[in-house]
């Protein structure tokens, strides 16, 4: 029996994929907003803020533009002024940011990360930070005591990744805590404060791997939450302070910069103080007031608790890799890049989403005709190619399969969907219904552009070194589905391991999804 196609492949530009936890406006905000080019007074007043006219049309340009290809749910406009002030609102620079913000999200599921991040007890026991009521104009406040944080031993004993995830969780739960504070106080807050306290700052912090982490953090923050702190005050700054200082505000973007208020000593006690711009009721215990600040008094961190030295070695790798979900593919001319899957169940769904990054390919879902023997694969694998990668153990990373006498497209295998030529930007999310046990192949292939292609017919190949430098670069994700977890749409897929329902899509739906919407929906997902 042949498979049953219900392929819908969903594509659209990477820039207009939004993730729903941090850019989906609230329900009462979407009430306010009638037309994507028009933008009522008072929905501005409450939500946005004061905006020059200049400002208000570069808004609404660009949320013209995300309607283009973002058809079912419209963007927080809060989240897109973030991004236009971080590009002084030029809107090809703010869609190229967003672009690569966007990806980032995707690639490593942060519209999940408050409901799967647990601290290490490491952190819960030691890191000095935490949320602290607000400042005078409703800003959550987020206070830390640096100067206690023993950098080193969190380094020694967790790792970057979990610090890192630390620091990401605060910077998703104060976008929270901002959309709760623009609905309690009726006024825009779209950022929030932070109170840094330097007492016991030393030659100790300034440790270079650890100051290598930490530039490595601003850097993420700056391009991924711009325009996100209000203001922050640091006090009590000692005279190692300005060392520190020379080694990282070249990395900390100008407009944030600006809003760093610097006290030495008790400075923050006096005149234009920290009463100036928190009230007295909420400045922490720690700085002789009376409020308690629910967060590890830090300190030095025992040895004990460090990891062993070789997985110390590895938390030097780059950070948030180990855990994504996704898998990322260099593509050679004349070497396609291959993931074979077996069926074992009739009715399983394939579903495949992802991204092409640099240049131009040609996708396509293979289904070959008689059994595969994996072992000959693997060996065909190794002799023929040394880009393969393995996946799960239940599929195989293949290179060049479909390219060598192993299996022959038309005789070994056929297009169980019509390839698709895709260009640098494109995102896919894509399903198959598999009618009968078989052996799938899902392939990239790199596609010459048109013009290179004609040169090269006139005036013979081109010289190339295709092994050198990749020409096409994929960021890719597949997953095998009971039919009855299959939700039968691929503009609301969803799974319990899958990202795609963070995304709201333009479609457009191949030939082969006529009986798409025959296929059983699960209504809930156990980990949701």
């Amino acid at each position: 029996m042949g498979s049953v196609s219900s392929m819908e492949t969903v594509r659209t530009r990477v820039e207009g994929a939004l993730p729903e936890i941090v850019v989906v406006a609230s329900s009462e905000a979407n009430d306010r907003r009638v037309e994507v080019g028009k933008i009522d007074s008072d929905y501005i007043e409450q939500w946005l803020g004061l905006l020059s006219p200049v400002e208000e049309s570069r808004l609404v340009e660009i949320r013209r533009w995300i309607a283009e290809t973002h058809k079912e749910k419209m963007p927080n406009d809060m989240h897109l002024l973030r991004f236009l002030r971080a590009r002084d609102f030029n809107v090809e620079k703010t869609r190229e940011m967003l672009h690569s913000s966007l990806l980032w999200r995707k690639q490593h599921q942060l519209d999940k990360l408050l409901h799967v991040y647990k601290p290490h007890p490491v952190i819960m026991d030691y890191f000095p930070g935490c949320w602290h009521y607000h400042d005078k104009e409703g800003r959550p406040l987020y206070v830390l005591r640096l100067g206690q944080m023993d950098f080193k031993g969190l380094l020694r004993a967790v790792g970057e990744d979990d610090i890192l995830r630390n620091v990401l969780a605060t910077c998703e739960e104060g976008l929270q805590r901002c959309e709760k504070a623009t609905k309690m106080l009726s006024k825009p807050i779209s950022s929030w404060t932070g109170l840094v306290d330097l007492e016991g700052l030393s030659i100790r912090h300034l440790w270079r791997p650890g100051i290598r982490v930490l530039l490595r953090m601003i850097e993420v923050v700056e391009a991924n939450y711009p325009e996100t702190m209000g203001r922050l005050l640091i006090v009590r700054a000692p005279r190692v302070f300005p060392i520190l200082w020379t080694l990282v505000s070249s990395f900390i973007d100008e407009n944030t910069r600006n809003k760093f208020l610097i006290y030495g000593g008790n400075d923050y006690q006096g005149p234009g103080g920290l009463t100036d711009y928190i009230d007295t009721c909420y400045i922490p215990d720690f700085l002789d007031a009376d409020s308690q600040c629910d967060m590890p008094p830090g300190g030095i961190i025992p040895k004990s608790l460090y990891m062993p030295q070789e997985e110390q070695e590895l938390t030097f790798a780059p950070p948030l890799e180990t855990d994504s979900i996704y898998h990322t593919a260099n593509i050679f001319r004349g070497a396609p890049y291959e993931v074979v899957i077996p069926v074992i169940e009739a009715g399983t769904v394939i579903t495949w989403d992802f991204d092409v990054i640099k240049g131009d390919c040609q996708f396509a879902l293979m289904k070959t005709k008689r059994p595969v023997d994996y072992d000959v694969i693997k060996q065909n694998s190794h002799q023929h190619n040394h880009h393969a990668h393995y996946g799960a153990p239940s599929s195989s990373t293949i290179g060049n399969v479909m390219d060598r006498p192993l299996l022959v497209l038309g005789i070994d295998a056929y297009n169980a969907e019509s390839p698709l030529v895709l260009r640098d930007g494109d995102s896919i999310q894509g399903s198959h219904v598999a009618g009968s046990i078989s052996t799938y192949v899902l392939q990239w292939k790199y596609k010459e552009p048109a013009k290179a292609a004609r040169s090269s017919s006139a005036h013979g190949p081109a010289f190339d070194f295709p092994l050198l430098q990749h020409k096409c670069k994929v960021m890719y994700y597949y997953e095998l589905l009971k039919s009855h977890d299959f939700r039968g749409s691929m503009t609301s897929l969803q799974s319990c391991q899958s990202g795609f329902s963070s995304l709201s899509l333009n479609t457009t739906v191949s030939d082969h999804s006529a009986n798409a919407s025959s296929l059983p929906s699960a209504s809930s997902c156990s980990s949701r």
